[in-house]
């Protein structure tokens, strides 16, 4: 059920950076691992930013919703160096990290679950990790979407499994997700951090 945004205390101004983290290619469209670029492309259609600007290391649409500026970010870079394209993205749009938003995927949470945190460690996310290694800090808010259920292969095989497509049966709670997701990336936009964990967070 879509929250509508509202302006918040927590919602200081300025400009706000969405990044949806995931892999370049038509190689890696689709699977699990690019939920990011899944997100960031349902945000984009959203807010009605319906052109994306190419840079060296991302691409990147610009939108204005409720008076904020949002900039949604795609890195072209791969996964593991993710941190770079979003130093470069911060510099040029001058947005704080506490206005910035990561959006990723998750194994280690249920299949369409989303999990919204102001600061914490990767999780084992190597492009999370990468964000964190290249601004030098752990608080940075991280929207996690789930990927995981019952049937997550051993660790072993996870590697093969986040670089998958979805499976038939997965399909339509994973586009739900994406949805939801985009949606919780505008309420952090718009009205902050603790409206978004507030009416998104999955118990």
């Amino acid at each position: 059920m879509e929250v509508a945004p509202e302006t918040a205390p927590d919602s200081p101004p300025g400009p706000v950076l969405i990044v949806g983290l995931g892999n370049p290619g038509p190689a890696y469209e689709a699977t699990r691992h690019n939920l990011g670029f899944m997100v960031a492309d349902a945000l984009a259609s959203l807010l009605g930013a319906r052109s994306w600007s190419p840079f060296p290391a991302f691409a990147m649409a610009r939108a204005e919703e409720q008076g904020r500026i949002i900039h949604i970010v795609k890195p072209l870079l791969f996964m593991n160096l993710s941190g770079t394209a979003v130093r470069e993205a911060l510099a040029m749009t001058g947005t704080a990290t506490e206005r910035t938003l990561i959006v990723v995927d998750d194994f280690q949470i249920p299949l369409a679950a989303l999990r919204i945190r102001p600061a914490g460690s990767d999780g084992g996310h190597r492009g999370l990790g990468s964000v964190i290694a290249s601004l030098g800090t752990e608080v940075i808010p991280r929207l996690r979407c789930g990927i995981g259920g019952e049937n997550l292969p051993p660790p072993a095989m996870r590697r093969d499994f986040v670089l998958g497509k979805f499976a038939k049966e997965e399909s339509a709670a994973a586009r739900e997700m994406v949805l939801r997701a985009a949606e919780a990336a505008r309420t952090f936009a718009v009205s902050g951090i603790q409206r978004a964990m507030t009416s998104y967070n999955t118990p």
